[in-house]
C-alpha cells in the first residue's frame, strides 16, 4: 500500500534549533509565524500542525523517509501534487500542502483526530478498509505520538490546547435548569455552544 502522507523519520533527522525559553527543540520564529498564518488560512490549529511536523520530521525540512515521504510534513510525491506543492523541500510549500491535506481530512472525518491522523499516516484507503484506525503498529503509534505532541504543545497567545484530541472538551455552564449552556471546544480549537 502506498502511504498518503508521512512516516516516522528514520535516517535523516536533524535536530531543530532550541527555543530561547526552554532550550528544547522547537521551530524557528519565522517557521512558527508561517505555521500560524497557514493554519489561520485553512482553519487548522497551529498546535496540530506543529504536532504533526514534530512527529513527521522533527522540523528537518530536508527529511526523506525510507518510504519516500519528503520535507517537514513528510508528503509523498502524489500528495504533494494533489495539494499543489511543486518543491517539497521548500518549508512554506510543504507546510501549505500538509495543512491543506489536514484540512481535507478534518472535513472528511468530521474533525475526528484519530481518523485524521491515521489517514495522514496510512492513507484514506486504509482507514476506509478497516473502518477506523488501522491495526498497523506504526499507525497506532503515530496517532498516539501526535496526540502526545498536541497535549504538550504550548497554547498560542490566549488560546487553549485540547488535551485529548480524540474528543471535544465540554465546559458546562450553569447547571441549573434543563436548558443550561455548555461550551464545547472542538479538537481544532473552534468553540460552539449547545443547550443541555
Amino acid at each position: 500500500e502506498t502511504r498518503v502522507a508521512g512516516a516516522a523519520m528514520a535516517p535523516r533527522v536533524a535536530a531543530p534549533a532550541a527555543t530561547a525559553s526552554t532550550g528544547t527543540p522547537g521551530p524557528a520564529a519565522d517557521l512558527d509565524e508561517a505555521v500560524e498564518r497557514i493554519g489561520a488560512e485553512h482553519a487548522v490549529s497551529p498546535q496540530l500542525i506543529h504536532s504533526v511536523i514534530r512527529a513527521e520530521s522533527n522540523y528537518d525540512s530536508g527529511a526523506v523517509s525510507p518510504k519516500g515521504a519528503l520535507g517537514l510534513m513528510q508528503l509523498i510525491p502524489a500528495t504533494a501534487r494533489r495539494f499543489g506543492v511543486s518543491d517539497v523541500f521548500d518549508p512554506l510549500e510543504n507546510i501549505q500542502g500538509g495543512v491543506k491535506y489536514l484540512r481535507y481530512l478534518l472535513d472528511l472525518y468530521d474533525g475526528d483526530y484519530p481518523l485524521v491522523l491515521a489517514a495522514y499516516n496510512a492513507g484514506e484507503g486504509a482507514v476506509t478498509r478497516y473502518g477506523g484506525v488501522p491495526p498497523f503498529p506504526e499507525t497506532r503509534n503515530y496517532v498516539e505520538r501526535v496526540a502526545r505532541n498536541l497535549k504538550e504543545a504550548k497554547p498560542a497567545a490566549g488560546k487553549s490546547v485540547v488535551a485529548n484530541p480524540a474528543a471535544p472538551v465540554v465546559t458546562e455552564g450553569s447547571p441549573s435548569g434543563p436548558n443550561h449552556i455548555a461550551e464545547i471546544v472542538e479538537p481544532d480549537g473552534s468553540v460552539r455552544y449547545v443547550s443541555r
